[in-house]
């Protein structure tokens, strides 16, 4: 069935569950029909001859068959256009060495002959990768390796976490950047080339719209775009050419703040028509990423770290630069989100917060002193935090910060010192499917190796909560009478596997925006 066939006005979901025992409402063999009204939960009773319908005459109805009935689901944290993109790029994410790498680019050369050949259509268009994680490679990468295996070919290779890329020569003289001789661009230069090697003319709307398919097959209603790009523009661009299947709040980055402080626009605003698209916050990123070695932490890298030549990482923005931006975000209405991933970038970004009295959001508080954990509860700040890093990282983390991993993806050290948190995936760091991300919060492991740190677990409920709209607040996780009619249908209770056996599948049934199925794989 097509998605949009049904009304959005008014729809009764028949012999749905609830997950859970909290509540008035129980689970169990209790079913319950809930109806939706003009995109909200207008009544939810239990199922029967003599429920309460609520003016339910002539509306729609979808039987859920004892499914269970969840809210909606959030990515807190995604570069969407990079997710949209990364799919389509040569895969480098199960290489564990320059050599694996080197050797999956002759193979999409050789496959693909005409991209060498001097005067055929693609000769010139070079190879993109993505995906790589070098901090536990047993060679190096190399300019000349790379030279040696691409020739004249552009080549550009992204790394996982999206803040570093190797490039051979061809592509350097091609944009007329330069690197060492490891062939390495990290941070703010990594990113300036990244810009460059996305095809604009490719971005059609319909693969933005197949792409957020797929996450509203996942049960996502929403996501916070954090793409270094003008959202506020190109979003309301696409909702209108009919990518319509998820919210979005969008960012701005610095560079372009004072265009939306002078067009008047503040966090919470309504950018498109339909009221898909609102204004979120600035974005700022205050230090690097711990695959590249470039978070900045109050300890320095071992010796181990043969490559880089930031002992303790870097911050990338000066304080006071930070603060300064922040202060202007503020006095305009725009609320902010700094990314701080190393424990001293989380120190400085506390200090900034708390200098300037101004709630907000940390993006990834990866690594954190015991003494900043209050902190963050004390200031009104909230941590967006990406669980599945913790199960990509845990290796280079026990590599790179030795005796400090008991404080790395404190989750439930937060959760108890009272901060809300907000669960994400950085996609395309980790894929946009916030199942992914609650499993790796639940137990703290994948692939059935042991959890790592368990005693920074969550407990299903509040990780299910920190993936809604409203995060942790209590009930978040609950579906109530009043609620946007933003909802999910799942074939199991989430909330009966604490050790988090099935949560990384979940199958998803249905998936509803303002009461509109996006997604029915029921029907």
């Amino acid at each position: 069935m097509n998605p949009t066939s049904r009304r959005s006005d008014s729809l009764i979901l028949r012999n749905v569950r609830l997950p859970g025992g909290d509540g008035a409402l129980t689970s169990g063999p209790v079913l319950h029909d809930v109806h939706l009204v003009d995109g909200r939960v207008a009544s939810l009773a239990p199922a029967g001859p003599g429920a309460r319908r609520g003016g339910a005459a002539g509306a729609d109805s979808l039987d859920a068959d004892g499914r269970f009935l969840i809210p909606g689901l959030w990515d807190h944290h995604v570069h969407f256009t990079q997710w949209v993109i990364a799919r389509r790029r040569l895969d480098l994410a199960a290489t564990t060495s320059a050599a694996e790498v080197l050797q999956l680019v002759r193979g999409a050369l050789s496959s693909d002959p005409a991209l060498a050949v001097e005067g055929s259509e693609q000769a010139g268009s070079g190879v993109v990768g993505y995906g790589f994680r070098d901090g536990l490679w047993p060679d190096l990468p190399s300019l000349s390796s790379l030279d040696e295996a691409t020739g004249s070919v552009p080549v550009g290779l992204i790394s996982g976490d999206l803040h570093c890329m190797w490039l051979n020569t061809a592509l350097q003289t091609r944009l007329g950047v330069s690197t060492d001789a490891s062939g390495l661009l990290r941070e703010a230069d990594s990113f300036a080339v990244m810009d460059q090697l996305q095809d604009p003319a490719a971005l059609t709307p319909e693969i933005y719209r197949q792409t957020a398919q797929a996450a509203a097959k996942r049960g996502v209603v929403g996501i916070v775009e954090f793409e270094n790009a003008d959202n506020i523009s190109q979003w309301p661009l696409r909702t209108a050419a009919g990518v319509d299947s998820l919210r979005v709040e969008v960012s701005v980055w610095p560079d372009r703040l004072q265009s939306a402080l002078l067009a008047g626009i503040s966090t919470g605003d309504a950018l498109d028509e339909r009221g898909l698209v609102t204004m979120g916050p600035l974005k700022v990123i205050s230090d690097g990423s711990l695959n590249t070695r470039t978070a900045w932490c109050w300890d320095p890298y071992p010796e181990v770290d043969r490559l880089h030549p930031h002992s303790c990482g870097m911050q990338t923005v000066p304080m006071d630069e930070l603060q300064d931006v922040m202060r202007q975000a503020r006095d305009g209405g725009i609320a902010a989100a700094i990314h701080a991933i190393g424990d001293r970038a989380n120190s400085a970004v506390l200090d900034a917060f708390e200098a300037l009295a101004m709630p907000g959001v940390i993006e990834h508080a990866q690594l954190l002193r015991w003494e900043d954990i209050p902190r963050f509860a004390r200031l009104g700040l909230t941590a967006s935090v990406q669980p599945e890093h913790a199960m990509d990282d845990r290796d280079v983390a026990d590599a790179y910060w030795a005796g400090r991993t008991d404080r790395a993806f404190p989750l439930d050290a937060l959760t108890r010192a009272g901060v809300p948190l907000r669960l994400g995936s950085d996609a395309p760091v980790a894929p946009l499917d916030p199942w992914v991300a609650i499993a790796a919060a639940v137990s703290r492991s994948r692939d059935g190796r042991d959890a790592w740190h368990p005693e920074q677990r969550l407990d299903p409920a509040t990780a299910l909560a920190a993936a809604t709209r409203g995060g942790t607040a209590k009930g978040s996780h609950q579906v109530s009478e009043g609620d946007a009619a933003d909802l999910v249908l799942v074939e199991t209770d989430p909330l009966a596997d604490p050790q988090a056996v099935g949560l990384r599948e979940m199958g998803v049934s249905a998936t509803l925006l303002g009461g509109r199925l996006t997604y029915d794989g029921i029907s």
